[in-house]
């Protein structure tokens, strides 16, 4: 039986398992808050939070006070992505940050969830709105 001839990879040369995954998702990431940026305004702020089992929550706020959020397992992930597309991130989501944010008909609709409009799924009353 012939023996293969192994060519030796120079030291630290070596991918370690899950990395390009990682940096794929970075990648994914970072193209996703630079999108969302040149949308509102050209820039935007943020701020990471945990959210639990979930992971961890990157709020966007952009320069027109338009908002959105990207969510990701790893904290890691969300902090070098939002670094790559220069955005600011703040310690907490309050004071400046909070105050520029502008919710519009859509935010609103979804936080009042299934009271304007919706079926409650059992077949009850649905409280609605006056408009």
């Amino acid at each position: 039986m012939a023996e293969t001839a192994k060519t030796a990879e120079p030291a630290g040369t070596a991918e370690p398992a899950g990395e390009r995954p990682a940096r794929r998702e970075v990648g994914r990431l970072a193209r996703r808050v630079r999108s969302f940026a040149a949308d509102h305004g050209g820039s935007a702020d943020g701020q990471v939070s945990h959210l639990g089992a979930r992971g961890h929550r990157l709020v966007l706020v952009g320069a027109d006070g338009a908002w959105g959020d990207l969510v990701a397992r790893d904290r890691a992930a969300l902090t070098e992505a939002a670094e790559r597309a220069g955005v600011t991130l703040h310690e907490t989501l309050e004071g400046e940050l909070a105050a520029r944010m502008r919710s519009g008909p859509y935010e609103w609709s979804r936080m009042a969830g299934l009271q304007i409009g919706g079926d409650d799924g059992g077949g009850g009353a649905v409280y609605r709105a006056r408009r």
